[in-house]
């Protein structure tokens, strides 16, 4: 098994800024941003577990671009709604679309990668 080292450690820092992300939206956010923050470091926690199982899967490049799709989606759409509510920008409103649809191409990209596998099940 072939491991992308690069999208691995992509991975865990996103995974690590989202539990950091949701530590503070319980113990340090008001509640009027609580949800949002929480919101952003759940789905930045989810698509950094798609990143890291596509960084160690044998699904080839075309599992590495939905792990980078994802991962970075997750990232953007967490950062989008943290300053949106930290830093009352709503102008950020209009980019975590961009980090929604980045994560939704990941997932596709990976179902057709898996698709096209040609790896064989005992």
């Amino acid at each position: 098994m072939s491991l992308n080292r690069h999208l691995a450690v992509f991975a865990a820092f996103n995974g690590a800024m989202a539990v950091a992300v949701g530590a503070f939206a319980t113990h340090g956010a008001g509640p009027q941003i609580k949800s949002l923050l929480t919101t952003g470091a759940s789905y930045q926690l989810a698509h950094a577990l798609l990143a890291l199982f596509c960084a160690v899967a044998p699904i080839g490049r075309l599992g590495a671009v939905a792990g980078w799709l994802g991962s970075f989606g997750g990232l953007i759409f967490c950062l989008a709604l943290a300053f949106l509510g930290l830093l009352s920008l709503p102008a950020l409103g209009a980019v975590a679309p961009i980090g929604g649809v980045l994560m939704i191409a990941g997932w596709l990209v990976l179902a057709f990668a898996a698709f096209r596998s040609q790896s064989v099940t005992a």
